[in-house]
This record gives C-alpha cells, sequence and structure tokens, in this order.
C-alpha cells in the first residue's frame, strides 16, 4: 500500500498546482508572492504594516508593490502567458519565446527570457526612481521603506522610468540579448541591494534542489494521499517566514496571504507536522512564543514583525492568548525525538504558562477556568461568546487537563518525581472537577456557563472532555452517541463546529458551522484514548478525504459539502499540518 519512492519526481507531481490566483508563488521565508492576472504578474509582499493603517487587516487590500508586470514585443505589445508552474520555477511559454521565474533568495527573483528583442514592464508606486545603465532603483520612503532594484545583464535599447496615475511610477524595457540572458528583481527593506546576476541554470538547478531535499525528507504515505500531501508539504515550505524583528524564529505564517505573522495555537499544530522532518524548526515554532512570555507567565495571542498581541479593546476590553497546548505540542515532540536538554529548557516557562491560567481566570472560584476574551478561545465569532464574556467553556478546561497530563510526563523524564506526581493529581482533580459541574446526565453533554447559567447551544467543544481519556464509560457513551448522530454532528463531511441541528448553525461563517479540521485532529485522539479506535480511523479517513477533495487546503470547509466557504483562507497551514500528521498516523497504521 505505501509506495516510498515517489512517481516520477516530486517536482512534476505538483505540475500546475499554485495556481497564481489563490495560491501564489514563493519560497521559504521570503515575502514576495508572485500573483497572476490574465496575462499579467504581480508582486505582494506578506507585511502588516500596522504603522501605516492602524487596521489589522489592512495589508489583505494592500495593491500589489509590483503591478501590471508584462513581457512585451519589440513594439511594446502586451504577450500572451501560458504559465506552467512547479515549486521552484515558473514557466511563461510566449510567441517570442520561454521566459523563466525563479527565487534567487527569498528577496530576489531572477527573470531568464529569450534571445531577440523583446520588451519588460511593470509599475509600482514609489515616491524615488532613477535609471542607470544595469537597470534602475525605486524607493518607497516614509513611515514604510521599501527599495527595489532591476538589474539585466542584456544590452538595454530602452530605459525609463515615468509617472503613472495615482502616483504610481511605469518602469519600461527594451533589451536585445542573445540567448541566456536575465532581469533580477530585488525587492528589500534594506539599503543594499542584491545586482549580482547569477547563472539562471545554476539558480534554477538550485532551486529544483532544496525543494527536492525538502519533499525526500518527509516520511511515506499512501498512494491515495500522496499528491495532496506532498502539496500540504509544499504548503508547509513556502509559507515559513524568515526572522524579524519581533519574529524572533523562522516560522509559519497561517497563510501568507490572509494572516501575516505566527498565531500561538497554529503554531502547536505547525509544529506536529514539522517534527516528522525537522525537529529543530518544530521546537521553533514553540519557541518564538516563550521568547515573548509576559511577566505573569501569560503567552502571547499572536508575534508580528512590529510587535506581540497581548491585549485587544475589541469585542470585550482584555487581554488575549490563545488555547493552552504548549506542553501537549512539546510533549508530542518529545515522543518522537527524544530530547531531554528541550525538556529542561522549555518546562519553567510552561509551568509559569499553567499558573497563569489557573491563577487569573478561574473567576468564580470553582476550580474551573473561563476565557475572558472570545479570541482567547481560538473560537473568535463562536455562538458560545454571543451572550459575551467571561465564558467557563469545557474545551478549556480539557485543555488545561491535557497541559498538566504533559507536565506530569515531562517532569518525570526530567527526574522531578514530585513535580510529576503534583501535576498528574491536579490533572486528575480538574478531570473530577467538569463532570460534577459540567456535565449535563439528561443532555448527555458537557455545558459552557456564563455566570453560572448553560449557555444552550450545542458544539463539537460541549464534547471535549472525552479527548482526557479518562471519563466514566457511561458518560463516555454519551458524547460518543452525540459526536455520530447524523442530524448533529456526524455530517457527510465531519464535524460542524456548530450542531447541524442547532439554532445557530451556519455552514459557511466562521466557528459557526464549518468544519475545522484541528476540531477533527483533537476529537480523533480523543476517540482514541477513549478506546474507540475504529471510529477514530473513520473520522480520520473523512477527514482526510475532505482536505484531499479539493485542489487547495482551505482553513475551514463546508460541513455538508465539502467546498471552500468564500471567507475561508487558502493555502492554510494548520489544515496542512494535519493532513500531514493524519496521513502518517494511516501509513503507520499500515506500514505494508
Amino acid at each position: 500500500m505505501i509506495n516510498p519512492t515517489v512517481k516520477s519526481t516530486y517536482l512534476e507531481m505538483l505540475k500546475d498546482r499554485i495556481n497564481l490566483a489563490e495560491i501564489p508563488f514563493s519560497e521559504r521565508g521570503s515575502r514576495l508572492m508572485v500573483f497572476r492576472t490574465g496575462h499579467s504578474l504581480s508582486v505582494r509582499l506578506a507585511e502588516r504594516w500596522l504603522k501605516s493603517s492602524r487596521r489589522l487587516t489592512a495589508y489583505r487590500d494592500r495593491p500589489a508593490l509590483i503591478d501590471q508586470w508584462m513581457f512585451t514585443d519589440r513594439d511594446g505589445n502586451p504577450l500572451e502567458l501560458e504559465i506552467t508552474t512547479y515549486p521552484h520555477l515558473i514557466e511563461a511559454r510566449t510567441t517570442m519565446g520561454l521566459f523563466s521565474l525563479v527565487f534567487v533568495d527569498e528577496e530576489t527573483l531572477l527573470v531568464s527570457y529569450p534571445a531577440g528583442r523583446i520588451g519588460m514592464t511593470f509599475q509600482t508606486k514609489v515616491d524615488k526612481a532613477r535609471t542607470d545603465e544595469r537597470g534602475g532603483t525605486l524607493r518607497l520612503t516614509g513611515k514604510i521603506r521599501r527599495n527595489i532594484v532591476y538589474t539585466t545583464n542584456g544590452t538595454i535599447l530602452q530605459n525609463t522610468i515615468e509617472p503613472y496615475r495615482q502616483d504610481l511610477q511605469k518602469v519600461n524595457l527594451l533589451l536585445e540579448s542573445p540567448d541566456g540572458c536575465s532581469m533580477m528583481l530585488n525587492i528589500t527593506p534594506r539599503l543594499g541591494f542584491q545586482r549580482h546576476i547569477p547563472e539562471a541554470e545554476n539558480v534554477i538547478k538550485a532551486a529544483a534542489g532544496r525543494w527536492n531535499a525538502w519533499f525526500a525528507a518527509a516520511p511515506p504515505v499512501a498512494d491515495q494521499y500522496q499528491n495532496q500531501y506532498y502539496f500540504a508539504w509544499w504548503v508547509m515550505r513556502s509559507g515559513l517566514i524568515s526572522p524579524r524583528f519581533y519574529i524572533t524564529r523562522e516560522a509559519m505564517a497561517p497563510s501568507k496571504i490572509r494572516y501575516v505573522g505566527v498565531w500561538q495555537w497554529d503554531a502547536y499544530f505547525h509544529a506536529l507536522a514539522y517534527r516528522h522532518m525537522n525537529m529543530e524548526l518544530a521546537r521553533n515554532q514553540l519557541r518564538i512564543f516563550f521568547d515573548h512570555q509576559l511577566e505573569n507567565g501569560m503567552l502571547p495571542d499572536a508575534v508580528h514583525d512590529e510587535g506581540v498581541v497581548t491585549h485587544l479593546p475589541y469585542p470585550v476590553d482584555a487581554d488575549v492568548t490563545k488555547p493552552p497546548l504548549a506542553a501537549w505540542t512539546t510533549w508530542k515532540l518529545h515522543q518522537q525525538q527524544p530530547d531531554l536538554e528541550f525538556l529542561r529548557e522549555i518546562y519553567e516557562p510552561l509551568t509559569r504558562c499553567i499558573h497563569w491560567w489557573t491563577e487569573n481566570n478561574d473567576l468564580d472560584g470553582n476550580g474551573l477556568c473561563e476565557y475572558q476574551h472570545p479570541y482567547s478561545s481560538g473560537l473568535d465569532n463562536s455562538p458560545l461568546w454571543d451572550a459575551g464574556m467571561p465564558v467557563e467553556s469545557p474545551d478549556l478546561n480539557t485543555y488545561l487537563y491535557l497541559e498538566q497530563e504533559a507536565l506530569a510526563n515531562i517532569a518525570n523524564a526530567i527526574e522531578k518525581q514530585n513535580d510529576s506526581i503534583s501535576w498528574s493529581e491536579r490533572a486528575q482533580i480538574l478531570a473530577n472537577r467538569m463532570v460534577e459541574q459540567s456535565w449535563d446526565p439528561e443532555a448527555g453533554l458537557f455545558w459552557a456557563k456564563k455566570d453560572g447559567f448553560r449557555i444552550n447551544v450545542r458544539t463539537p467543544f460541549n464534547l471535549f472532555p472525552l479527548i482526557t481519556g479518562h471519563l466514566p464509560a457511561d458518560i463516555t457513551d454519551r458524547l460518543v452517541s452525540h459526536l455520530t448522530d447524523p442530524s448533529q454532528f456526524w455530517s457527510r463531511y465531519p464535524i460542524p463546529s456548530v450542531a447541524l441541528d442547532d439554532p445557530t448553525y451556519s455552514p459557511t461563517q466562521m466557528w459557526r458551522g464549518p468544519t475545522w479540521v484541528n476540531v477533527n485532529y483533537m476529537l480523533i485522539e480523543g476517540l482514541l484514548r477513549s478506546g474507540f479506535p475504529d471510529l477514530a480511523r473513520k473520522l480520520r479517513h473523512s477527514t482526510l478525504d475532505m482536505i484531499c477533495s479539493r485542489d487547495d487546503i482551505y482553513e475551514y470547509y463546508h460541513p455538508e459539502t465539502g467546498e471552500k466557504p468564500t471567507e475561508a483562507a487558502s493555502v492554510f497551514g494548520w489544515s496542512s499540518a494535519i493532513l500531514i500528521d493524519l496521513a502518517i498516523q494511516d501509513a503507520r497504521d499500515h506500514p505494508d
């Protein structure tokens, strides 16, 4: 069933998967993304630039830095492009010949062009520009500084930079060259430029080699998952952004085109995938948040180039973090590749984080914690928060159980036996409290509560204590019966984030109905821990089939059709990471 020698090459397997519309051409560590509109290309930046706009998501609507980038004939007429993409390369066939585009490094693109007389033109919004004998430089100054330089080793017949509409500058180049000439485009915040043009053939070979080495390091999986599996690994490499300012480690952005930065919850799932290929990269997805741990032990919600997110005034004014799963992730990394030194490094910061949760978020003193900001749950606009905050939610206390259980394992591994016993006891006490205070035997659910009153919304998070694997058998059976009920959670593409028959169910609205694969991942683990391996495998296969049924990998899915809801992000990190981990789980179940 498992074919360890993947057919042809990885690059051929992923031919034309990068469609340059929803899926941009990018490279590990790069902030550059190449898109296509009609017969022109554009280059967008995966950067927030909050200082230029106080709106957090303004970068999604920002115009391309390089736009209307076209190849032309000798008379300046745009050439029609027949595009072929690979992970390492864009090929554009025209009536004049073949143009190729490849990354030299994370800030530099190289275009090789055919012999003869050809032109290039593009437009950009800058405030300083000048040409020179090898190309030209363009600078954006002010609050945001970006520098662009274009350089060619061909013969320049025409080279102008002229004002265009709405403060744009338009570059026009006419070149005459023997075979083998190139133009290099360097886009950087730095003052120094890259103007040394390497041999295009060598650059293409190097790029192919980097990608092939990445894919070759991935564990083999079943044939039926391979195409999407290696595409997921493409997402997990192309989505990495290099260290810059507050981003202290190389880290995975959830989606370069939609979520620029590093988010705590996402980082844990990203680490689960990286542990199968590059353990240091996996560990760094955790370290970046502990680099910014607050004095009181709280971890930031997110880390961006310009700072960290630890407090937001909307929709309520409160500190904001993300669900606690750092110790759970740490232990999974250790199980994959034991490293006692990493456990010693991270143990104390982990304990400070859990103490912050338990000492600052049990507002009514009943031993169960509350979310004080909806974004801290990761379920930003779930109907669970419609009545306001704080909310005592079963998912949060399940996470805290898992964290304390993992801390017990970590403490034992680094020979802190008294700590290990204490953490185990704390975890069991918490599980007991959930049963005593949140379990409703009549409904067969754990309820979220506000001000001591239950919130009458049915979500998979009402089932999350199942993940502990240590509930009484009768409670476990009731939860599983809800989970597998086709009228509630066992949809065609399970598991909806609100029960299908709940009045608040909305299948396309974020966290109010769509299927999220990280929720599935947690419940698959819960089923395994609770003694339902066949059902866990069934949910795993349903989840893999859903992700593999589309050309892209999405943030969330329609639970009845498997389609992409309009607002769901493309090339999404944790969905890719979970596909990878589940496919590897499946391969280990069927080693032959």
